[in-house]
């Protein structure tokens, strides 16, 4: 485990079944039990969860923007039947959406606007071990760049530094909120310890209406129909969003796709997991 949370924190967590109960209960074995003990109902309750890894040859990853600043992604180039879903922002508190990415094992990576865990920082530490990485999407979601240089530092940076400190991990990959940015956000990223710029190129509008699509819609931003391979999808965390991702996983299923874990088509140096690329040799 990554995180820094105390062992007492731990073992309370998995004993009392925090935050509303996203956890399962565990108790101490007594008169002769055999079944697992509680050490290891722990350790399976907080272990990090792994995806596979694409196939070789089955997809391009993406490249190095050419001026070495962060470069701006919104989708995987791949042969693969896979989407990728993300959710941002984290207002809403679902326990059965723990639940249900955890058993469902389903991998998702979540865009955390960082005002929103005070006070909710043991919720989205269960959804950490249920499968999602947290990464950035600033501290107040503002329009970037209705912001100076200096002000998109500290949106970026100090958001980092509460996921950092909350959840064991630095944020590599940024979401601007809206999808809005300009050069002197990418500058930020870079100083803040960003690697990559994450955006969309599809939307389901769960628990909200969308721009020509209706309540709980999807929409393309290409202005198509379903999904594509490597489609990066964007959701957000509403009031209902347990019944909202059962909703797209089913229409992920029905089209034939698969959900998959966007970091493992992300190399390194962009802030996920894949290997780089070698270094083509210089021309002599």
């Amino acid at each position: 485990m990554r995180g820094k949370l105390p062992v007492a924190a731990t073992v309370a967590a998995g004993v009392l079944g925090v935050a509303a109960g996203t956890w399962p209960t565990v108790r101490a074995a007594a008169g002769g039990d055999s079944g697992p003990s509680m050490r290891s109902q722990l350790a399976a309750v907080v272990a990090d969860q792994h995806w596979p890894a694409p196939r070789p040859g089955s997809w391009t990853p993406p490249r190095p923007a050419p001026d070495g600043l962060p470069p701006v992604i919104n989708r995987i180039t791949t042969n693969d039947k896979v989407v990728f879903l993300t959710i941002d922002d984290g207002y809403e508190y679902d326990a059965e959406f723990v639940r249900l990415v955890r058993t469902r094992k389903v991998p998702i990576m979540t865009f955390l606007t960082t005002r929103y865990v005070d006070g909710h920082g043991q919720y989205f530490w269960a959804l950490r071990h249920a499968g999602s990485r947290m990464e950035n999407h600033t501290i107040s979601h503002p329009d970037m760049r209705t912001l100076g240089p200096e002000a998109q530092r500290k949106e970026i940076c100090e958001a980092s530094q509460t996921i950092t400190r909350q959840y064991g991990r630095r944020p590599e990959i940024f979401r601007p909120p809206f999808g809005s940015f300009n050069q002197a956000t990418r500058e930020a990223a870079r100083q803040c310890g960003i690697k990559s710029l994450l955006l969309w190129s599809a939307e389901y509008y769960n628990g909200t209406t969308g721009p020509g699509v209706g309540f709980d819609g999807f929409a393309r931003a290409d202005g198509g129909k379903g999904f594509k391979p490597g489609d990066i999808v964007l959701m957000h965390y509403r009031k209902g969003l347990a019944k909202q991702f059962e909703t797209i996983l089913g229409w992920i299923q029905q089209q034939g796709f698969r959900p998959a874990a966007v970091e493992n088509y992300l190399p390194r140096s962009l802030g996920g997991n894949a290997p780089d690329a070698p270094t083509p040799p210089k021309q002599q």
